[in-house]
């Protein structure tokens, strides 16, 4: 079938955070050790114990922040057991992830270290769970204190005379969980409480994240509103918090303990994960409604800081490491989210993919056994998405209803498509849904003058296909020549399954 659309090249709107690109690195499995970090002793490339070849990877991706320690570990967390010598300091017990002990070898300097190699900001998740005011904002002065103070004393004792710029702070993580089963009251008041004593120190300026709702929980949200002021007012009172979070997990299986394969799926189950893939827009948008009632200028930050998808572990690997392959499938979920991220640019300033190496939907895999590093089919969306990051998103119009299918009580929109301008470049992103169909985009580009595109495709035979040391470049993004350019018509071929960039010189 052939769908049309209309394009305003000169008509932009809201800037594309690049922060929506961002990612999280938990102290889960094999994410931090033997992924993010080896050791200064392994014989794989590093810098301070830092594994080169993964920074390098995604140094590529132009990754904007990274958020450290966690998850529900930031709650169990004390920094101050990962600083000093190595050797000094104490063993703990993730009780969260598998149970294991954890000699806190990775800790804040390495963090800091990991993001300056990486060139990302550091978005630092605090302990509220478990932890004390004080602990927390002695942390804030330890990262960001220049001068005289007990902290800053510290942290040159440790080797680092300059305090560090740290603008993302998490106050806790999934407060009504794993961050301690608080009440929204309550964990609103808690906010308030610890926001109060992070302070900001010279010219670092704090941009503090409240641990926010997960998936549906609306009432969570505007419980934190209500903390910030009153319905109706044209700013936000009081800055003890600048941003609310939001967790959504694509979970396709019936139970958490039978959450499917990532591999081993049929067309209903590949259908199913979209659906709920789908969910997501429903979901910012409502919660950003709610903001809407209490912040009409927004003012407040959404922060979507873990989504992704969430399959049984594979076979053989330890349970609590959740560790899981990365298909076609998985890619499409990514695309997908982005172009809602880009539509909602007005409310949407960070989000974080869970997570980086080796856990969940993971841009790379590393081989515990080998020096293998694999780029998973996720990755290559971060990549080809690149160009939207900081650019003015621009709103695509359709004639006539787009393609759709039922899956259970839901009807998925089979394709998906954004678009923006930066840098006198169009980027327009294009996922076709479908698993057995193709489609065919005429898109009237109006506004501006187009001079040329090019274009690349993600896509495979089969949707479950992946990559792995064996194969590394199963499912990776490659020139795509079902496109062209006639005046101001763009035309675009979307084969079943597939992810699409088109690319043009305006």
């Amino acid at each position: 079938m052939t769908i049309e659309a209309i394009l305003n090249l000169d008509i932009g709107g809201p800037r594309i955070n690049r922060h929506v690109y961002g990612h999280f690195a938990e102290h889960l499995g094999r994410c931090i050790y033997g992924g993010f970090y080896v050791g200064a002793d392994s014989d794989i490339p590093n810098e301070g114990g830092i594994r080169l070849d993964v920074v390098d990877a995604l140094r590529a991706l132009g990754i904007p922040n990274l958020r450290w320690p966690g998850g529900c570990f930031a709650d169990e967390y004390h920094w101050r057991d990962g600083i000093g010598p190595q050797d000094q300091r104490p063993v703990m017990v993730n009780t969260h992830w598998g149970g294991v002990e954890e000699n806190n070898h990775f800790g804040t300097h390495e963090f800091m270290a990991l993001c300056e190699l990486l060139g990302a900001e550091p978005y630092i998740s605090g302990n509220v769970g478990s932890g004390t005011v004080r602990e927390m904002s002695d942390w804030v002065e330890y990262l960001t204190r220049d001068g005289d103070s007990p902290m800053a004393r510290l942290r040159k004792a440790n080797g680092r005379d300059q305090p560090w710029n740290v603008r993302f702070w998490g106050l806790g993580n999934e407060a009504w969980g794993c961050g301690g089963n608080m009440t929204a009251q309550h964990y609103a008041q808690e906010a308030r409480r610890y926001g109060t004593y992070c302070r900001d120190y010279g010219d670092n300026k704090l941009y503090k994240i409240a641990a926010g709702a997960n998936a549906e929980d609306y009432a969570w949200t505007e419980t934190l509103m209500k903390q910030l002021g009153h319905l109706g007012c044209q700013h936000i009172r009081n800055t003890a918090y600048h941003a609310l979070s939001l967790h959504y997990y694509t979970i396709p299986g019936t139970t958490w303990t039978n959450k499917g394969s990532a591999t081993l799926f049929d067309t209903g189950e590949y259908y199913t994960t979209m659906a709920e893939a789908a969910r997501i827009e429903q979901l910012i948008a409502g919660h950003a409604a709610v903001m809407d009632c209490y912040d009409p200028a927004k003012s407040v930050g959404l922060v979507l800081d873990e989504w992704g998808t969430w399959f049984d572990v594979e076979p053989g690997t330890n349970p609590g490491f959740l560790y899981q392959q990365n298909t076609l499938r998985d890619a499409l979920v990514a695309s997908l989210h982005f172009d809602v991220f880009h539509r909602h640019a007005d409310r949407l300033v960070m989000a974080n993919i869970a997570q980086t190496v080796n856990v969940l939907q993971a841009m790379i895999l590393t081989d515990p056994d080998s020096k293998a590093l694999v780029l998973t089919p996720t990755y290559h969306v971060f990549q080809m998405n690149q160009g939207h990051q900081d650019a003015t998103s621009l709103r695509v119009d359709f004639r006539g209803e787009l393609p759709s299918r039922p899956v259970g009580d839901a009807t998925l929109t089979t394709v998906s498509v954004s678009a923006s301008r930066k840098d006198g470049r169009l980027l327009v992103s294009l996922s076709n849904l479908d698993a057995t169909d193709a489609a065919d985009i005429t898109i009237d580009l109006r506004g501006g003058a187009v001079r040329t595109v090019e274009a690349l495709i993600l896509t495979s035979q089969a949707l479950q296909d992946h990559n792995t040391p064996q194969s590394p470049t199963a499912v990776v993004p490659r020139a795509h020549e079902g496109v062209s350019l006639s005046g101001g018509t763009l035309r675009v071929h979307l084969p079943a399954h597939s992810f699409v960039t088109v690319s043009g010189a305006l």
